[in-house]
């Protein structure tokens, strides 16, 4: 499998230290996730669904 052309940097991510970076690529079905800091470390890819619910419980959570 080749990996995502482009990916994009969480806009959250840039925690104290400045040190936490996490990427995320849109793929057919997929949602890829990477660390920024060693993208040679390789990625995990989790279905749609499952990415946009994640993202939308995190909002949730974070607006209380």
């Amino acid at each position: 499998m080749t990996g995502p052309k482009r990916w994009q940097k969480s806009s959250y991510s840039e925690g104290g230290d400045g040190n936490t970076c996490v990427e995320v690529a849109p793929l057919r079905t997929r949602v890829a996730i990477r660390d920024s800091k060693d993208p040679s470390k390789g990625m995990v890819t989790v279905p749609v669904g499952s990415f946009t619910a994640l993202i939308h419980s995190l909002k949730a959570t974070s607006a209380t």
